[in-house]
């Protein structure tokens, strides 16, 4: 018996399957797949991950005595033992995301070799070095305590460090011991979860309410492809771009999903990305020409980020007045009166209209101001 049509319009993923059975009778087979699990799969973007790290043992010490042929007695000639292996954060300035780490959250860096006779040391363990994007800070899991970030490219930060080697018996001799038969244990490596949270290093933050145009000016100003709807919440995760400016010049740029009253509270995407903001050189802010009340919008904007870090407050701010194609000039100096008293320009991403003005501006504030 065949499931309804409304069932399979209103799941969207259901899936029939004709087969034969034991007897040769044809039936029917129903999978569904969870429309979550699919939505999740297809983001590639991770800022937040936890890891079982592991770093390596030292060796032992060698207790060895030399033995030759006409030197039976030769005294205590054991090496050390060699170092375990680090497990290493190592700034790449040509990734964005926490992605390969998504799949490989148990990380094990190599044992170090014990000592052997004549004094030779054990070779170190295997050191296990994990590239990271630019902006990403290091956690212990159990304490919440920032361990360190990474800020440059080819910067490298031991998360685990591995144990030391134990000392060989030739350590231990002296007149009164000439004959030491042990000798150290390496030193075990460290056994932790951390955690790895990425804040995007950009210098222009775009900060507005669903639909302000945001990716749509990301994608114009740049080359910058971000999913672009006439919907709510379209942008779900940051997104980066390089912005062009005169002599060769440029500035990166980051498009945060859309915020919304009560966003400290959890509503909408809540105060999640709200931390790739932290890092941002400056914010630019951007409510709609069709805005009930702009100056009111703006308000609400810096009161959510207020909330979240008053720090972010002291940033450096520009407003935009986006989809300002449907204004007259009449219409533009009446709305000017009432904004905030900071820079401001009214702009269309469609029509270009006070583009190369916004960046302008934009430059000015990075570096002049």
């Amino acid at each position: 018996m065949s499931r309804p049509d409304s069932y399979r319009e209103l799941s969207g993923l259901f899936v029939t399957n004709k087969f034969k059975n034991c007897h040769g009778v044809t039936r029917r087979k129903y999978r569904v797949t969870q429309r979550k699990n699919i939505l999740m799969s297809g983001s590639n973007f991770v800022d937040y991950i936890k890891i079982y790290c592991r770093s390596g043992s030292g060796g032992a010490g060698s207790a060895h005595f030399r033995r030759e042929k006409f030197e039976p007695k030769g005294g205590p000639d054991g090496g050390d033992g060699g170092r375990g292996g680090h497990i290493i954060l190592r700034g790449n300035d040509q990734m964005w995301t926490l992605l390969h780490l998504k799949y490989q959250r148990h990380i094990f860096a190599g044992n170090g070799v014990g000592g052997s006779r004549q004094q030779s040391t054990g070779a170190d363990g295997k050191d296990v070095i994990i590239q990271v994007p630019l902006g990403t800070i290091a956690k212990n899991n159990l304490t919440g305590t920032v361990l360190f970030e990474i800020t440059s490219n080819g910067d490298e930060k031991i998360l685990a460090k591995g144990g030391r080697g134990g000392q060989g018996n030739v350590h231990f001799k002296s007149p009164t011991n000439q004959t030491p038969r042990y000798a150290q244990p390496g030193e075990p490596g460290i056994e932790e979860e951390f955690i790895l949270e990425l804040k995007i290093l950009a210098d222009v933050g775009l900060v507005g309410f669903p639909n302000a145009g945001k990716s749509t000016l990301l994608s114009v100003v740049s080359a910058a492809k971000p999913k672009i709807a006439d919907y709510a919440f379209t942008t779900l995760v940051p997104n980066l771009g390089i912005v062009g400016y005169r002599d060769d010049k440029s500035f990166v740029m980051a498009d945060i999903p859309g915020i919304i009253e009560g966003a400290h509270e959890g509503k909408g995407l809540g105060i999640r990305f709200l931390r790739h903001i932290e890092r941002n050189s400056m914010l630019l802010f951007l409510v709609p020409a069709d805005s009930k009340n702009i100056k009111k919008e703006y308000e609400i904007l810096i009161n959510e980020l207020k909330m979240y870090n008053p720090e972010l407050l002291d940033k450096k701010r520009v407003l935009a007045i986006s989809k300002s194609d449907m204004l007259d000039d009449e219409l533009i100096n009446e709305i000017r009166d009432d904004l905030p008293d900071i820079p401001r320009v009214f702009i269309s991403s469609l029509t270009g209209q006070g583009i190369v003005t916004l960046k302008d501006m934009i430059w000015k504030v990075l570096n002049y101001n």
